[in-house]
C-alpha cells in the first residue's frame, strides 16, 4: 500500500513540475496559437478593404479578371499567388511583388475584380503564426524549441490519468466558489477532462513537427518529372494574367472536381501555374491536390492527388489540418479556437495551483501572496528562460517588419 502511494506521489510532483515550471512559454505558445486559428478574421477586423458583402458574392472567384486587375495595380511588378477567400465577407488575397521586391498583399473582391486595396506583407497572420511556430527566430531554431512543449504536454496528459483518479466522474462536476485556490483547482479539473482529447491532439501534432524539423521529414510531394521552362525574363505581371485564362481552362478540363484554393503564379524557375486545393481526399492540405499547366502552351504537365501519398507523405499532410482545425470550415475553426483557449487556461490554473503546493513544501511563504506571485516564485530560475523566450518572440516581431 505505501510503495502504491509512494507511486502516486512520485506521479503527482511529475506532473506539478511539468505543469509549473515552463508555465509561462508554455501559456504564450498556446495563446497565440490559439488566436492564429482565427487570425484571418483578425486581420478582416483589422483591414476594411479585406471585407465584402456576402451578397455582392456570386459563385467561386473570378481568377482570371482577379489576376487581370491585380497585374494592373500601380506598384506590382509580379504576382506570387492568388488564394481563395475564406469565407464569403472576405475579399481575395493577392500576394504580390514590387520591382524593388518588398510584397504586399492585395484585396480583390471575388466576383467583380475589383481591387479594394493593399496591405504589408507582414499582417496578423504572419505574425501569430510565426510566433506560434517558431518565435520567429531561423526554423531550425525556433521549431525545436517551441516543438518541445509537445513532450511536455504528452507528460501533463499520461500524468494527469494517475493524479486525477477516477477523472471520467469530472466531466459534469460543479466549480465550487468558496475561495480562489478552490476555484482554480475545480476549474483546472474540468478543464483537464474536457480537453483530454484536444490536448492529446496537440501534443501528437507538435511531437511530428519536431519529427520532421529533426530529420523524420516525409517525401516531397510529387512534381512534374520535366522542367517547364520559365517564361520570358521579361514577362511582366499583366503577361503572366493573360496566360491564366487559358491555364485554368486547361485545368478544369484535366480534372473538373478540383475545387481550386490557391493559383501559384509562374516564377523565375518554372513557367508553370500551379492550382492547388481539394478533391476526394480527406484531411490534406491544398498542395497535396494539384494541376501543373504551362504558362506558355497551356499544356497540362501533371496531376497530384492526396490520395496517392504514402503513409508517410499522408500523415505529414494531415498535421497541419488537425493542428488547427482547418479541415471543416467555422465547424471545426471555432471549436479549436475555444478549446486552445481552454488549453492556455489549464496550463495558467495548474502553474497557481502548483506554484502553492511546492512552494508550500520548499517552506517558501507565498500563501499570502497573490497567485501570479506565486506562480512567478514557483517557477524558480525557470522562470528567466521563460520570459527570455517570450520576450524574443516578441522584438522578432520588429525584425519582420523590417525585412517584410
Amino acid at each position: 500500500m505505501k510503495k502504491k502511494a509512494s507511486g502516486r506521489r512520485l506521479w503527482w510532483a511529475v506532473h506539478q513540475w511539468v505543469g509549473l515550471k515552463l508555465s509561462l512559454f508554455l501559456a504564450f505558445i498556446l495563446f497565440t496559437g490559439t488566436l492564429a486559428v482565427l487570425s484571418a478574421e483578425i486581420d478582416w477586423l483589422l483591414h476594411p478593404t479585406l471585407r465584402v458583402s456576402p451578397s455582392s458574392v456570386d459563385g467561386p472567384p473570378r481568377w482570371d479578371l482577379i489576376a487581370e486587375n491585380s497585374a494592373r495595380y500601380p506598384g506590382v511588378a509580379t504576382i506570387n499567388y492568388i488564394a481563395r477567400p475564406t469565407a464569403r465577407a472576405f475579399a481575395v488575397r493577392v500576394a504580390f511583388q514590387r520591382a524593388d521586391e518588398s510584397r504586399g498583399y492585395l484585396h480583390v473582391h471575388p466576383t467583380t475584380g475589383k481591387v479594394q486595396g493593399e496591405q504589408s506583407f507582414v499582417d496578423a497572420q504572419r505574425v501569430l503564426r510565426n510566433l506560434h511556430r517558431h518565435l520567429n527566430l531561423p526554423v531550425k531554431y525556433g521549431i525545436p524549441i517551441v516543438c518541445s512543449l509537445a513532450i511536455l504536454l504528452l507528460i501533463s496528459l499520461v500524468t494527469s490519468f494517475v493524479v486525477y483518479r477516477k477523472w471520467w466522474r469530472g466531466f459534469f462536476k460543479p466549480i465550487r466558489w468558496r475561495d480562489v485556490r478552490t476555484a482554480w483547482g475545480d476549474f483546472h479539473r474540468l478543464a483537464g477532462v474536457w480537453s483530454l482529447w484536444f490536448v492529446a491532439l496537440i501534443a501528437l501534432t507538435g511531437l511530428w513537427y519536431l519529427v520532421e524539423q529533426l530529420g523524420g521529414e516525409a517525401p516531397g510531394l510529387p512534381e512534374p518529372t520535366s522542367e517547364v521552362a520559365a517564361l520570358p525574363s521579361g514577362a511582366a505581371a499583366t503577361s503572366a494574367a493573360d496566360r491564366l485564362a487559358v491555364s485554368l481552362a486547361a485545368a478544369r478540363r484535366a480534372d473538373p472536381t478540383l475545387v481550386v484554393e490557391s493559383v501559384q503564379f509562374p516564377d523565375e524557375k518554372s513557367g508553370a501555374f500551379v492550382f492547388q486545393g481539394q478533391r476526394s481526399a480527406w484531411l490534406v492540405r491544398p498542395r497535396a491536390n494539384a494541376i501543373w499547366v504551362d504558362g506558355a502552351s497551356a499544356r497540362v504537365v501533371m496531376a497530384s492527388d492526396g490520395g496517392d501519398l504514402g503513409v508517410h507523405q499522408r500523415i505529414s499532410e494531415m498535421a497541419d489540418p488537425l493542428h488547427f482545425g482547418t479541415f471543416a470550415g467555422y465547424w471545426t475553426r471555432i471549436p479549436w479556437f475555444l478549446f486552445g483557449l481552454l488549453m492556455t487556461g489549464l496550463a495558467l490554473s495548474g502553474a497557481a495551483i502548483y506554484s502553492h503546493r511546492i512552494a508550500h513544501s520548499a517552506r517558501v511563504a507565498v500563501a499570502r501572496r497573490p497567485i501570479m506571485s506565486g506562480v512567478w516564485l514557483g517557477m524558480g530560475d525557470w522562470r528567466w528562460l521563460s520570459l527570455i523566450l517570450v520576450i524574443t518572440g516578441g522584438v522578432m516581431i520588429g525584425w519582420m517588419f523590417y525585412k517584410g
